[in-house]
């Protein structure tokens, strides 16, 4: 199971690297998303995979699954989604002001300025 977990951690990371580093604004916010699930899956593993173990203590129950790393995750949740919003409207709006959704585009110069 906990190698199933790391590989699948280890997938959603490299293809979230593979995404951000593109060039075009669609891809950078999916890597950014699986980049968050990569992390967010890693910190609910941090919390020792157990199945069919209760969050909390309860009388008679030994094993239980630490509530901690639930919490984070669902903070984490929230606020990559207040993230992601934003990742959009920035995106857009670059969009719309370029008509282009490349993220490095050349800056363009004056050619009757500063040329020899």
């Amino acid at each position: 199971m906990e190698f199933l977990v790391a590989s699948a951690i280890g997938i959603l990371t490299a293809a979230g690297l593979y995404l951000v580093m593109r060039l075009r604004t669609f891809p950078i916010i999916l890597g950014v998303s699986l980049l968050t699930y990569a992390v967010n899956v890693f910190f609910f593993s941090a919390g020792h995979l157990t199945i069919g173990s209760p969050p909390v203590l309860r009388e008679g129950v030994e094993i239980y699954a630490d509530p901690l790393p639930q919490a984070l995750v669902l903070t984490a949740i929230v606020i990559a989604f207040g993230m992601t919003a934003v990742i959009v409207m920035l995106g857009l709006g670059a969009y719309l002001g370029s008509d282009d959704d490349h993220v490095n585009d050349p800056v363009e110069t004056d050619a009757g300025e500063g040329s020899k």
